[in-house]
């Protein structure tokens, strides 16, 4: 399908993928049939074999299989093999680390192509830490917490992953910075925020979460309608 069809469900994970505590998986992987790609991109200089492996214990626990994508790099995004991976994906899961090099290995790639058209296929997207920091636009500089670009999935969303339950000086700068109509979104690791097909918001996990809007706290209401890529 087209990147103009309907999307699937959109999971933006504060951190500490695939651990207990992340009970919004299971349901994730049963929508998608078991299986579930993921794409380490972020961890390419953390040792994303490792992160693989994680996955592959983590999902074979709840019943599903990991096939890994190993695009680590800007050329690994143009490759077709890998490419065909991702678009023939039911679950794509972008993993935590650098959201700076997620952003330039994927924005603009052919690889960042075929993730939307997985997702307006049906597909479910989740990312954790980096790879949700990534999925929205603009996207939070880690390095001190202004914003910049990101990849878009959704749009006027900012997220900020490894919430404490409390706003830190680095949080209370993005929320000085954001635009009045931008959502910052703080997530608790193994915790998701959760946009179904519908356009309907939940939260689920073990941790804290919370959205501000003009800098103040609001609720999950403040994310109706916001514009989807």
């Amino acid at each position: 399908m087209s990147e103009g069809g309907a999307p699937g469900p959109l999971a933006l994970v504060g951190g500490g993928e695939w651990t207990a505590g992340a009970t919004f998986d299971a349901a994730l992987l049963e929508r998608a049939g078991g299986d579930v790609v993921v794409l380490p991109t972020a961890a390419a200089y953390e040792n994303p074999r490792r992160a693989v492996e994680v996955a592959e214990r983590w999902f074979a626990s709840l019943g599903g299989r990991v096939r890994p994508c190993m695009a680590l790099s800007r050329a690994d995004a143009q490759d077709e093999a890998l490419v065909d991976v991702v678009r023939e994906a039911s679950f794509v899961y972008l993993s935590g680390g650098s959201p700076l090099h997620l952003r330039s290995v994927l924005k603009g790639s052919p690889l960042l192509h075929a993730l939307l058209e997985a997702w307006h296929g049906g597909a479910v997207v989740a990312g954790s830490s980096a790879g949700a920091m990534v999925l929205t636009d603009p996207m939070v500089d880690p390095r001190g917490g202004a914003l910049t670009v990101g990849l878009g999935l959704v749009r006027d969303v900012a997220v900020v992953p490894h919430y404490s339950g409390a706003p830190d000086a680095q949080l209370r700068r993005t929320l000085g910075l954001a635009h009045a109509s931008c959502a910052v979104v703080a997530l608790g690791e193994r915790t998701a925020l959760v946009r179904e097909g519908d356009g309907v918001w939940r939260v689920e996990g073990a941790g804290p979460a919370a959205v501000f809007v003009d800098g103040a706290e609001s609720d999950l209401t403040a994310l109706a309608g916001r514009p989807v890529g």
